[in-house]
């Protein structure tokens, strides 16, 4: 799902945080046609020529004129408006891939509960069919909606940032009042797995860790995930024009990661590495 409340400055998934169509430029693929600039009605397509191809993203109007004329797909769009019928139908292409694997079908984004009624749509019409269910999410949402969600979910994949307020909303836009009140709110017997983006300097450190591991048994998760900071999103950035923010970061050791992982057994959770 395209749209996400919060911001994080290390986002693997840029062209999920806004909730509408996005132009992405992928330079190496352009063979400098000019079949792009030639249809733009803006004028938001020109040629610099020691930069070569620019797009003025304050003058594109979105109309992707110019992604049905690229010859090498160096532009594409990013997000479609589907409706659930059509979603449903994609879903069911690998009905048969379920059944074999014991899968199912996860909601993810972006997030979910920023499209909080097509997401309860789709996620009905996956438990009617029989489709084991998860809900990938930040926990950033009123309490009502994620309820309602609920009742069509089997698993709940829970995003934990940062255990403090203050570096919750310095790195994210948004304190972690909400998203900790409604992860208490989640029924006891829902399956829950807590996971963790291990972002180096910023939580990864032993007290933050210690409050994660403590949350975990105090909610009951069946797992704590640890996702290791990485940069394969990186590309994406340059796509869209945008600044990525963490580009000075360095990614943790695997003896820091093994560390982690240890530390958080110490509360009794079963803890998983990049699940």
């Amino acid at each position: 799902m395209k749209g996400c409340p919060l911001s994080c400055w290390w986002c693997q998934n840029p062209e999920a945080i806004k909730a509408r169509e996005e132009l992405i430029y992928r330079e190496s693929r352009c063979c400098l046609c000019g079949s792009c600039a030639g249809v733009c009605p803006m004028g938001a397509i020109t040629l610099d020529q020691e930069q070569g191809w620019k797009i003025d993203r304050a003058k594109c109007d979105g109309c992707f004129d110019c992604v049905e004329v690229c010859p090498t797909r160096a532009l594409e769009k990013v997000g479609d408006h589907m409706t659930v019928e059509e979603v449903v139908r994609e879903i069911e292409k690998d009905e048969m891939f379920y059944a074999k694997s014991n899968g199912g079908v996860t909601l993810s984004g972006g997030e979910p509960l920023f499209q909080a009624d097509f997401s309860y749509l789709i996620l009905k019409a996956c438990k009617k069919k029989g489709f084991h269910t998860a809900l990938d999410t930040c926990g950033y949402g009123p309490w009502e909606v994620f309820e309602k969600l609920l009742e069509y979910v089997d698993l709940v994949l829970f995003d934990i940032k940062h255990m403090d307020p203050i570096r919750h909303e310095e790195a994210t836009g948004k304190d972690n009042d909400l998203i900790l009140s409604n992860l208490r709110k989640i029924p006891a017997g829902k399956s829950v797995w807590l996971r963790i983006p291990i972002i180096p300097g910023f939580n990864d450190t032993k007290d933050n860790l210690d409050a994660v591991g403590a949350l975990g048994k105090e909610v009951g998760a069946e797992k704590i995930s640890i996702l290791p900071f990485h940069k394969l999103g990186e590309a994406k950035y340059q796509q869209l024009h945008q600044e990525y923010r963490a580009a000075g970061l360095n990614n943790s050791s695997k003896e820091e990661i093994k560390e982690i992982q240890n530390n958080l057994q110490r509360f009794g959770l079963q803890v998983a590495i990049g699940e």
